[in-house]
């Protein structure tokens, strides 16, 4: 018996990276605010790209707190999404050639978003990482945080939880 040639890491990585930018843009908000990801392995850190648009207070001047809230939030349900999809590409259920606009996984609903703004977001990018607690066929937790020079120095973090939806039915 002969076995068929792998593919190239890089094709499948360009695959990988196309499925998670279709993943993201499905989320219009996603697109306005200019919010990309960053995959590496499993792995994703969201980049929010600084905009004049994006000051809440020209005074200070400091990011508006719900553009803060809506780039945490977003963090959080593209890392849960990926994180489901991504074991579903490891174990051979989903080939990421195959996920376009018109195929998108339904994604999770957010049930609750606790948000807490350490200090004011400073007129640079900023960037955000996600880490999924608890996730189950139903629910499931997630963990957001929000820095911009330094990792260590967080300007908001924020704790959701989402209803999954059901994996047996596409979206």
């Amino acid at each position: 018996m002969t076995r068929s040639r792998p593919e190239p890491v890089q094709v499948i990585k360009q695959r990988r990276d196309m499925a998670l930018a279709t993943l993201a843009n499905g989320i219009p908000y996603s697109q306005f605010l200019g919010i990309r990801f960053d995959r590496r392995g499993d792995e994703l850190t969201a980049l929010l790209p600084f905009d004049e648009q994006l000051i809440g207070n020209p005074f200070l001047p400091a990011l508006h707190g719900g553009v803060t809230s809506a780039f945490l939030e977003i963090t959080a349900i593209i890392e849960l999404s990926w994180s489901m999809l991504w074991e579903d590409m490891e174990n051979g259920k989903l080939d990421p050639g195959k996920l376009d606009a018109e195929h998108l996984p339904r994604l999770p609903k957010t049930i609750d978003f606790t948000v807490d703004y350490l200090r004011s977001g400073l007129p640079r990018d900023a960037y955000a990482r996600a880490r999924v607690n608890r996730s189950g066929r139903r629910y499931a937790s997630v963990h957001v945080e929000a820095w911009q020079d330094n990792r260590a120095r967080l300007f908001a973090q924020a704790t959701g939880h989402f209803l999954i939806p059901s994996r047996d039915t596409g979206g």
